[in-house]
């Protein structure tokens, strides 16, 4: 494949088909050279963006372009058009800031002619989640520190894959689980863990589900889009666009509904409320034990994610985690001697987010005097961060670990994945976390890769 020429690109005679918060971090405005490396222009983080969908521009692009120490010099997606809309994006971001016409972003419509560019320290991943993986590991594998929407992987085999990339590089990887850097999930993780509600017995979750919907007709794939790259490791299906994602606007993608793109919302939403799960509970390394339940699936139609569903994970501590779309969003913590409930409120990242339509208040336990404690010196203290796009940047300045490291992504996103393959097979799993296997199931651990279709393989 071939990388977009800036000029040509930007004169619009390229041809359409070419392959294609509370406490402050104290940010430096310069860094030095020797912390960034020699090839990074004007003792700035150069990053690069891979996807430029409705996620990035939103949220992902949106919060990173607000720091003054890193700046967005590459965008790249297999969507032309898109690619076109991020360079003007990007670049307009500047212009409002310096007043002056700014040209100087690099568009590409391959992924890994961007990695290959060394003047890139890290790059911003918002593709679609069976993306993710092969991403992140082709980033890491290219020198790049990562910042991966979340969930980790398709699957629990390829998520293994990335930690262990990671790791075997040396870099920088920050899952997008924002609400770590959210003051009240940090705050109520610190309440459960220094034993406000008592000893810990049960959390209940909620996570909105989708609808499904009808069947879709093929349709010509558009000369914007490299669709087979689109597609990626997964099956050739024929093009419709509700498969994929809007040719006009941004709004909310049908991809997200789709099995063979993701699980639907329990991972979708179910690795933001998990991790919060497990780091209050303090299993972030972990996962649980036993699992079971059932779903409600659509029996026709384009869109086959999960509906209405109930599941359960038992874990080693004793801990029982209840999940449904019954329950209120966010996260309840039950203990012997009171609970806390944690949430998000109103807020969503991007416009089309599916939010409550009653007010939730952000933090509320069973006796009010339980949310006014304080945490003492002697007690246990999580993380703090302001913002996580931020926090991200500040890691690969200082090369500590981000708040949300790659095996913490890892281990949410496959308790999510296992809590939907005990939708699937509609029985009780027993899962050994540390070899990362069932035990017994033949056919369980053949849910925990899937075929990839080359040449898109790690």
């Amino acid at each position: 494949m071939s990388s977009i020429n800036r000029r040509s690109f930007l004169s619009g005679t390229v041809k359409a088909g070419v392959a294609t918060g509370v406490a402050t971090m104290g940010f430096p405005t310069i860094v030095p050279a020797s912390v960034l490396g020699k090839n990074a222009p004007s003792n700035r983080l150069n990053i690069g963006a891979i996807g430029t969908g409705r996620i990035s521009r939103d949220h992902d692009m949106a919060e990173t372009l607000k720091y003054a120490h890193a700046r967005i010099i590459a965008v790249c997606d297999v969507d032309r058009n898109r690619v076109k809309d991020a360079v003007d994006y990007v670049n307009g971001y500047y212009k409002k800031q310096t007043g002056k016409d700014d040209n100087g972003v690099t568009p590409y419509d391959d992924y890994r002619e961007l990695l290959a560019n060394k003047d890139i320290d890290g790059v911003l991943v918002s593709t679609p989640d069976h993306q993710h993986s092969i991403i992140g590991i082709h980033a890491v594998e290219a020198g790049k520190d990562v910042y991966l929407q979340k969930p980790t992987s398709l699957t629990i085999e390829d998520g293994r894959a990335l930690s262990n990339a990671v790791h075997r590089n040396g870099r920088i990887l920050q899952i997008g689980s924002q609400q770590r850097s959210w003051t009240q999930f940090r705050y109520a993780c610190e309440l459960v863990r220094n034993g406000r509600i008592g000893q810990l017995k049960k959390i209940i979750i909620g996570l909105p589900v989708d609808p499904g919907g009808n069947p879709e007709p093929e349709m010509p794939i558009p000369a914007s889009l490299n669709y087979d790259a689109w597609l990626g490791m997964t099956p050739y299906v024929y093009y419709t666009e509700k498969r994929v994602h809007p040719q006009k606007g941004y709004d909310r993608p049908g991809w997200l509904r789709c099995e063979q793109f993701g699980a639907g919302m329990i991972t979708g939403w179910g690795s933001h409320h998990i991790d919060i799960a497990h780091w209050g509970m303090n299993t972030e390394y972990t996962g649980p034990v036993e699992i079971w339940g059932s779903a409600q699936f659509p029996k026709s139609g384009l869109w086959d994610v999960h509906g209405s569903f109930k599941t359960y994970g038992q874990y080693q501590n004793g801990v029982l985690m209840e999940i449904s779309d019954s329950n209120p969003n966010g996260v309840r913590f039950e203990g012997t001697e009171g609970w806390i409930f944690v949430t998000r409120g109103n807020y969503a990242a991007t416009a089309s987010d599916p939010i409550s339509k009653t007010p939730q208040k952000a933090l509320v336990a069973s006796d009010p005097k339980i949310i006014t404690s304080q945490i003492g010196p002697n007690e246990t203290h999580l993380t703090v961060s302001a913002e996580h796009h931020g926090n991200w940047l500040e890691s690969m300045i200082t090369r500590q670990q981000p708040i949300a490291p790659v095996e913490v992504g890892h281990r949410s996103c496959s308790a999510c994945l296992l809590h939907h393959m005990a939708m699937k097979l509609n029985r009780k799993l027993y899962w050994d976390p540390v070899k990362e296997r069932f035990r017994n199931d033949d056919e369980a651990n053949a849910m925990l890769s899937r075929p990839k279709r080359a040449p898109y393989i790690f």
